[in-house]
């Protein structure tokens, strides 16, 4: 079953986060496990961004957890943010296109 996390965080680091992640993206080509990710921003609630991103699984997500550049990028990601980073877990029961 495909599998979704959605990561909640606010910072005022933006650009540095973006930085940040494009370093996580260079050190795990080839060997992460995430096959789509959509960055977004919240029209409501300033510097308050999610991340939503797709695995095949459940199990391929945890896969990409246990990464060394991913827990290493969770921990300075968490430094640059202005609270908790807020995780939510979801099976994919059903995609349509619009």
């Amino acid at each position: 079953m495909r599998f979704a996390q959605i990561i909640e965080f606010s910072t005022t680091r933006f650009d540095e986060f973006e930085r940040l992640l494009d370093d996580w993206l260079a050190q795990t080509e080839g060997s992460r496990t995430a096959t789509r990710a959509l960055e977004t921003r919240d029209r409501d609630r300033a510097d308050t961004y999610l991340q939503i991103i797709e695995f095949p699984s459940y199990e391929a997500a945890m896969a990409n957890s246990a990464l060394p550049a991913t827990s290493e990028i969770a921990d300075r990601m968490a430094k640059m943010c202005d609270g908790p980073l807020t995780f939510r877990n979801l099976d994919i029961l059903r995609e349509e296109a619009m």
